[in-house]
């Protein structure tokens, strides 16, 4: 087997999960960690945490590799991106910048116990790249670098007292390292009793500057008038490096309750619906530049990530086609609604349940969009939830989030388990690693359910069948129901 049969999909899934996680391939990538290290250190186990296919142009893992700093001390852990690209060339441009941004991080004492934060494996067409490099984020070595961050973060607070920041050896700690995507870092000692922890999000030219100003507003909106709901504002923006600064917050996200569900679900979900209704009626000018995002635009972005499923999985890749082609169709029965500010990324992750309320996070997918779209991507996502853990009560977890939202216009819960429905391709493909065992049980699974809640939302409309007594012949709901009657399966 070939690594270019793997990235053209003629491997099949078997060949992207013997890319990803075969002994042979852990060997191979261990041992690159292992030269990458001084001679001191020791690399340990490298833990496959997600995936990303393109086919025919590349496949990447990301790793957290548990690293012996010295003979004794015991594991760290470093976020590694792996590459297999099928024009390993590509970036070629952006080795200037390695080079660079290598330099400073030995600088800064960032790169230790690494030698090397970057290496290519020419005879597996694969590149390595060890936190904190990316050079299409030229600033993320100094925002990894304590001293650089200490800095900041007292000119934010305007205090010199160092109890009033986070503090400590191991204050920089990576949450999210998608190298040409995104970074998310925390700083702050996990054993802090004092002073809560602060997270910066780096983005790339003018993007920033527009997050902070719209999530700024959307907050001081809340508070105003979201009767009990809160938006988490950002301390500071620093323009010359595109970093929003937030402070942590108490609590635990929605999700987080989601797993161990207690008496207390149904009324955190009814919150979380009014939370969204509240944000609905946010005025769009609030939070402006704001993208228009319609319905088509949403078919096509599931489209784009659902094509390795049409490689791997060909069966579920033409369902998700027919899928899409009926979705647009149904769309058009509908009621136009006028567009509203949207989250655009509307998760039980971004929902937190805090001393203060609930507080709504995370407003970097803001768009001008049918309110709907936040409504189907909730449902879909505890749907989900509820059909990959075998969780019972699905039911009743939409039915409290939709009691919550309580809208009167019965055409808007067409239009919600109509995007629940696309959003449910979506996050299947996005969400169902790759490298899991049962992927493809899962995704056929998840698909032929899309398939049902199409079904019954094609017979609805034909009919008009906006009677909540009703329920459709496999047990969704009718298009009028603030609360679902699907089974949960």
């Amino acid at each position: 087997m070939s690594v270019e049969d793997v990235l053209f999909g003629r491997a099949g899934l078997a060949g992207v999960q013997w890319l990803l996680d075969s002994s042979v391939q852990r060997r191979v990538l261990r041992n690159q960690i292992q030269a990458m290290l001084s001679p001191q250190a020791r690399v340990g186990r490298c833990l496959l945490r997600r995936a990303r296919f393109r086919p025919g142009r590349k496949l990447k893992g990301f790793y957290d590799a548990l690293i012996q700093s010295n003979r004794g001390e015991t594991y760290c852990t470093r976020p590694i991106a792996v590459t297999w690209a099928s024009d390993a060339g590509a970036d070629r441009r952006l080795e200037a910048g390695v080079i660079d941004m290598q330099a400073e991080a030995r600088r800064r004492n960032v790169a230790t116990p690494f030698r090397e934060l970057s290496a290519d494996v020419p005879q597996w067409v694969m590149r390595v790249m060890v936190w904190p490099l990316d050079p299409a984020f030229g600033q993320l070595v100094r925002w990894s670098s304590w001293e650089h961050v200490d800095a900041m973060l007292r000119a934010v607070y305007r205090a010199p007292a160092a109890d009033q920041v986070p503090h400590g050896e191991s204050a920089v700690s990576p949450i999210r390292y998608r190298p040409g995507r995104r970074h998310v870092l925390r700083y702050g000692r996990a054993d802090a009793e004092r002073v809560g922890p602060v997270f910066a999000k780096l983005y790339p030219g003018e993007d920033g500057a527009n997050i902070y100003h719209r999530a700024t507003r959307i907050g001081e909106w809340l508070s105003r008038h979201g009767i009990g709901v809160n938006a988490v504002r950002p301390l500071a923006y620093v323009p010359e490096d595109g970093v929003v600064l937030y402070q942590g917050l108490s609590g635990m996200a929605l999700s987080e309750y989601l797993q161990s569900p207690n008496g207390n679900m149904a009324a955190y979900l009814e919150r979380a619906g009014a939370a969204l209704s509240a944000l609905h009626d946010i005025p769009p000018e609030i939070a402006e530049p704001l993208q228009i995002h319609d319905f088509a635009a949403e078919v096509s972005q599931v489209a784009r990530a659902s094509a390795h499923i049409r490689v791997l999985l060909p069966s579920s890749g033409q369902a998700i086609d027919e899928i899409l082609s009926r979705a647009l169709e149904l769309h058009q029965r509908l009621p136009a609604e006028a567009s509203a500010l949207t989250h655009g990324d509307f998760k039980s992750e971004h929902v937190w349940v805090t001393l203060e309320g609930l507080t709504l996070i995370d407003f970097d997918s803001c768009c001008l969009a049918d309110p709907a779209l936040d409504i189907g991507k909730f449902l879909a996502h505890l749907r989900l939830w509820h059909t990959v853990h075998n969780q019972p009560g699905l039911e009743a977890a939409q039915e409290s989030f939709l009691a919550g939202y309580a809208s009167t216009r019965r055409e808007r819960w067409a239009a919600a388990r109509l995007y629940e429905a696309i959003e449910l391709v979506k996050i299947t493909a996005r969400r169902v690693q790759l490298f899991d065992p049962e992927w493809a049980t899962y995704t056929e699974r998840l698909i032929r359910r899309v398939q049902g809640m199409l079904n019954d939302l094609d017979l609805a409309t034909k009919r008009q069948a906006y009677r909540p007594e009703k329920p459709g012949p496999n047990g969704h709901a009718a298009l009028s129901q603030p609360c679902g009657k699907g089974a949960s399966h």
